[in-house]
């Protein structure tokens, strides 16, 4: 018998963000093209390009009486089941993620997970299992964000909500502040080489997963 060939290593990266010429644009690019270099695969969901709808419908809503997923968000949970890993890439508005974003958790992440489940820590969805990098951006910098509590409360919704919520192996992220126009190539790329060793790491990390199981190690700093 002939040996059928592993599926390979996939990475979905949603951005969210709605210029194409965007730093969050080019950090997903940066993601995607060491990924690809890598040996594995990388698919980008653009979210502003796909005209996502981020309003949640009340048949979608996951109460008692059963729930009716929309023919959109169906496709798109068809076309991201499976990887192995997915990164969020955003920009941090008014201490929050763009609405668009928090509607695809709504909508296709967190598509039929109920409250009961959250609390049970038994979620079976799309994300079940798997693996997230949150990569997010600011205009202000990091000091200025720490100072609000806004990076403790960046790290408790990207990294230990999303992976309790949601039965997640590992929730990991990476934030860059100061990104306003007229930003000096030297910090750009620095930021762009931090977003390639980190998806060096997240690629060794999957491969040796693939090959012997569950890491005893998270992918990056715990940050």
């Amino acid at each position: 018998m002939t040996e059928q060939t592993p599926a390979p290593i996939r990475h979905i990266v949603i951005r969210a963000h709605p210029s194409p010429d965007s730093f969050n644009a080019s950090v997903a690019d940066r993601y995607c093209e060491t990924v690809r270099a890598c040996g594995q695969v990388a698919e980008v969901r653009d979210l502003y390009a796909l005209a996502f709808d981020p309003l949640l419908k009340e048949e979608e809503r996951p109460i008692a009486g059963g729930i009716s997923l929309s023919p959109d968000v169906r496709a798109e949970i068809e076309a991201i089941r499976g990887a192995e890993m997915y990164v969020l890439v955003y920009p941090v508005w008014f201490a929050m993620p763009p609405a668009i974003l928090k509607g695809y958790i709504d909508r296709v992440l967190g598509a039929e997970v109920t409250a009961r489940q959250i609390q049970d820590r038994a979620a079976t969805g799309v994300l079940s299992g798997r693996h997230m990098l949150s990569i997010t951006t600011s205009g202000a910098r990091e000091v200025w964000l720490d100072e609000q509590g806004q990076v403790e409360s960046l790290r408790n919704l990207s990294t230990r909500y999303l992976r309790n919520a949601f039965e997640m192996a590992s929730c990991e992220h990476l934030h860059f502040g100061g990104i306003i126009e007229g930003l000096s190539e030297r910090f750009a790329g620095q930021y762009f080489f931090d977003v390639q060793e980190r998806a060096r790491r997240v690629c060794a990390m999957l491969a040796a997963e693939r090959r012997t199981g569950p890491p005893l190690a998270s992918i990056g700093d715990g940050s």
